[in-house]
């Protein structure tokens, strides 16, 4: 299995379900409309449920690509060390916003969370998304920024400046 490949496909999921969950949730405190609680407690519990998959292929990953010349392992760990952080964080969120959804759920009056709740939900979803921003930053900074890929290998005919669809 090609794992740094697998973690390319998984990672984004929590990462955009956090965005989009935490986007829908100012909405959701400006305008009070228990679907659109409903539907942001509905993503933040799906970007919780979706980190743990990210993180372990993430490890995977790190340890496939161990031996590979353009992968700094100071940037690797940089990237772990707060994936590791965006991995309680959202896990936290993940559970607070799961609670909160299913209280909704089981009561039979058409309201909204208690007040304590949906600021529980609203911090952790504020961390949880700061957090889980630095983690991806860093993740696409391994390759994208890589300073390894800034200059062409040694015996390399081509320059960094060279363009690709210049004219004969």
């Amino acid at each position: 299995m090609n794992w740094p490949y697998v973690h390319t496909l998984v990672n984004h999921f929590p990462i955009i379900l956090t965005v989009v969950g935490s986007a829908v949730l100012v909405l959701a405190l400006i305008t009070n409309r228990r679907g659109v609680w409903l539907y942001s407690l509905a993503t933040l519990t799906l970007a919780g449920l979706s980190v743990y998959p990210a993180f372990l292929t993430g490890d995977q990953a790190a340890h496939a690509l161990r031996g590979t010349w353009y992968v700094v392992r100071s940037m690797v760990r940089e990237h772990d060390d707060a994936a590791g952080y965006a991995l309680v964080c959202v896990l936290a969120m993940g559970a607070a916003s799961a609670y909160a959804w299913w209280r909704m759920l089981r009561t039979e009056s058409a309201g909204l969370p208690p007040a304590w709740l949906r600021a529980v939900v609203t911090v952790l979803a504020a961390l949880g998304l700061s957090v889980i921003t630095r983690a991806s930053y860093l993740g696409g900074k391994i390759v994208h920024e890589s300073p390894k890929l800034q200059v062409a290998p040694s015996g390399s005919a081509v320059t960094p400046s060279a363009q690709v669809n210049t004219p004969p």
